[in-house]
């Protein structure tokens, strides 16, 4: 019934994280969430027999998420 090959299981499940990151009000858990979705996209574009505009791009965007999350955990509060 569901012939769907692996690889396209993660790109959906990317996919999923990736819209429901966007749910969130709170801007910390949006960017965990988006990380979560922006690995499963770095595994889903070595998947697809190595796409580098995936890669990167969600490599840029995973990099991005762990800046702030870092600013965001190791800044003293006011």
């Amino acid at each position: 019934m569901f012939d769907i090959a692996i690889t396209e299981w993660i790109g959906y499940l990317a996919s999923l994280v990736l819209m429901i990151s966007f749910l969130m009000k709170n801007i910390i858990t949006l960017r965990i969430i988006n990380s979560f979705g922006a690995i499963l996209f770095i595994i889903y574009g070595f998947m697809l027999t190595t796409s580098w505009p995936i890669i990167i791009t969600n490599v840029f965007i995973l990099g991005v998420n762990c800046v702030y999350l870092a600013k965001h955990f190791t800044q003293k509060p006011k």
